[in-house]
């Protein structure tokens, strides 16, 4: 579909209560699993039945103030009373454990449900502080089993903190620490292992590191298949996601492959509704592949399921008509895709209990990419800053809020509307900045996108900062030959001749024009034009500089402007590239 597409939603972060489920009492806590979240490590010191809790009383000096302390965090969270009272008591107990036996594992496990319960208050930075102190008390502790599991329930508890803040690389840096604990404890082809690997794949994915993410989801799936029964349910859901990283990766028959693999696993154990999911999937995949009637079988078969177990009204249903519009908008039909559109906006209006507000704000991100592909710009800024609504003030959405407000700032660049495209952009940007993510593909166009927009507001300086930020971050991560980092060469180059730094721009131009040879051949029309150009500036500085300044009209032409879709590039403008 057109347009810039906000990145996939993170992965669901536990709910604060999951993290102070106590374990069974007959059940090992050194195991270390992160799936179900890490847990408290229950103590095994005595603690009455009834215990004083009075900042002025004695009972405070007793050893076992802490341990009661923490169950009675834990109590408050599970009745459902306040959160800030359980904070209190969680603190406290960290106070207690602190004073009585320093660092310890008992203090940094209570600093995890500190943070858990900081996290379900929405105090994520204040988390972040607890768990970074946790792995310091771990590390100060003796070593033993019980000092690893602590440590490693503390990273991965770190991550997935990060991870809602936005801060992906971060993130991943600690679930890759605890892995590395989990496999000096456990060795590497422990099932528990294949569990952390399947973690960092998603994290992988999450930030678009596809080749990543396949190296860790073949190695869950090695390790699942040595301990696991032929066809079971835990090798269909890895080759669930290595068929989603794999169809990023446009690495199509494999997708498809590993989809029926697990759908034949999933009908052996009747689980209809996980085979009418894969069904969407395996449909995306026909639809890729233009094999248009194989993906409405697809797709109708998944329909079919849905509306039996679910109702007319779920939101799978909505998923549904969602695939069948773009489907039928891509084959030309596009009465029938704004049907599909339509109805599936039913169902969102009311949507059904259960239903998120990230599944109805992704919903209506696709919807707005059909409307904007049908020429209904309006329509689709409509959706998308419902969208915007739904999820500013989520936890862990900074990076999906800022990929729907840079495509509300195309939008609003495509109809003319460039203030209010820059303000769109510019909180785009803020967002991402503050989440950490300042060196991704990703990153670059948006960058790109403001420059553009910078230069029809007369900001030239402003957009000559963005394209060089942009190139150098294209760089990085497309690499030189890349299109993507060649046109925002292109773009800087027309924003220096605009600027008159005539001898910078042939400079660029030089360099591109060897690039584009080196990459597309003498013959391209892309070399040639870039050879074009290069010669009139040459021309130009072989005399007097002309010093009447180029109208900006001449560099671009609004109305050709068009988003960067499914590889394609058209010309912007004179000099100017998406």
């Amino acid at each position: 579909m057109p347009g810039l597409f906000a990145a996939r939603t993170p992965s669901k972060t536990q709910s604060f209560r999951d993290f102070l489920i106590e374990p069974p009492e007959n059940e090992p806590s050194s195991e270390l699993n992160p799936s179900p979240p890490p847990t408290a490590k229950r103590t095994t010191m005595r603690t009455p039945d009834k215990l004083a809790v009075d900042d002025n009383d004695t009972s405070l000096d007793n050893p076992d103030m802490g341990p009661f302390l923490l169950k009675m965090a834990r109590d408050t969270i599970h009745s459902g009373q306040d959160p800030k009272k359980a904070l209190e008591y969680a603190i406290r107990a960290s106070e207690d454990f602190e004073r009585v036996s320093g660092p310890s594992p008992d203090l940094a496990t209570c600093l995890h449900v500190v943070a858990a319960i900081l996290s379900g208050l929405g105090r994520l930075e204040e988390a972040v502080e607890t768990l970074e102190r946790s792995i310091l008390v771990s590390d100060s502790a003796e070593n033993g089993s019980g000092h690893a599991m602590v440590k490693f329930s503390g990273l991965m508890q770190l991550g997935d903190t990060y991870s809602m803040i936005g801060q992906l690389d971060r993130s991943i840096e600690c679930y890759e620490s605890g892995l590395k604990i989990q496999v000096e404890a456990l060795g590497r082809s422990d099932p528990r292992v294949a569990e952390t690997c399947r973690y960092l794949a998603e994290a992988h994915v999450q930030a678009m590191q596809f080749d990543e993410a396949e190296k860790f989801c073949k190695k869950t799936l090695e390790i699942h298949r040595e301990h696991c029964s032929p066809a079971s349910l835990t090798e269909a859901a890895d080759r669930r996601l290595m068929a989603l990283i794999c169809e990023a990766k446009g690495e199509y028959e494999p997708a498809l492959e590993h989809l029926v693999l697990a759908s034949m696993s999933m009908i052996a154990h009747g689980q209809d509704n996980e085979v009418a999911a894969i069904d969407i999937s395996i449909g995306d995949i026909y639809l890729s592949l233009c094999r248009f009637e194989e993906a409405i079988f697809a797709y109708q078969k998944a329909l079919t399921v849905f509306k039996t177990t679910k109702g007319e009204s779920h939101s799978s249903i909505a998923l549904v008509y969602i695939r069948l519009a773009d489907l039928y908008y891509k084959t030309g039909k596009l009465r029938e895709s704004k049907s599909y559109c339509e109805n599936a906006l039913r169902i969102y209006s009311k949507p059904v209990p259960g239903t998120t507000p990230g599944e109805i704000a992704s919903g209506l991100n696709e919807i707005s990419a059909i409307y904007e592909a049908l020429n209904e710009p309006e329509e689709a800024l409509k959706l998308l800053q419902k969208a915007v609504k739904l999820l500013e003030n989520i936890p862990g959405q900074y990076r999906t809020v800022a990929g729907i407000e840079s495509q509300i700032g195309v939008i609003f660049y495509m109809v003319g509307r460039y203030s209010d495209a820059w303000k769109s952009f510019a909180s785009a940007i803020a967002k991402l900045r503050a989440s950490g993510e300042r060196k991704s593909a990703f990153f670059g166009f948006v960058l790109n996108q403001m420059g553009l927009a910078c230069v029809q507001l007369y900001k030239i300086a402003e957009a000559a900062t963005h394209f060089e930020e942009a190139r150098e971050i294209l760089e990085q991560e497309c690499g030189t030959y890349h299109l993507d980092t060649l046109g925002v060469y292109s773009n800087l180059a027309a924003t220096y001749d605009a600027m008159g730094r005539v001898e910078d721009a042939i400079e660029i131009l030089e360099y591109i024009l060897k690039m584009r040879e080196e990459k597309l051949g003498t013959a391209n029309p892309d070399v040639d034009d870039e050879r074009k150009r290069l010669f009139e500036l040459l021309k130009e500085a072989g005399r007097v500089r002309n010093k009447k300044a180029k109208s900006l009209e001449n560099l671009i032409e609004s109305k050709s402007f068009k988003m960067k879709n499914e590889g394609k590039k058209k010309r912007v403008a004179f000099g100017l590239r998406t």
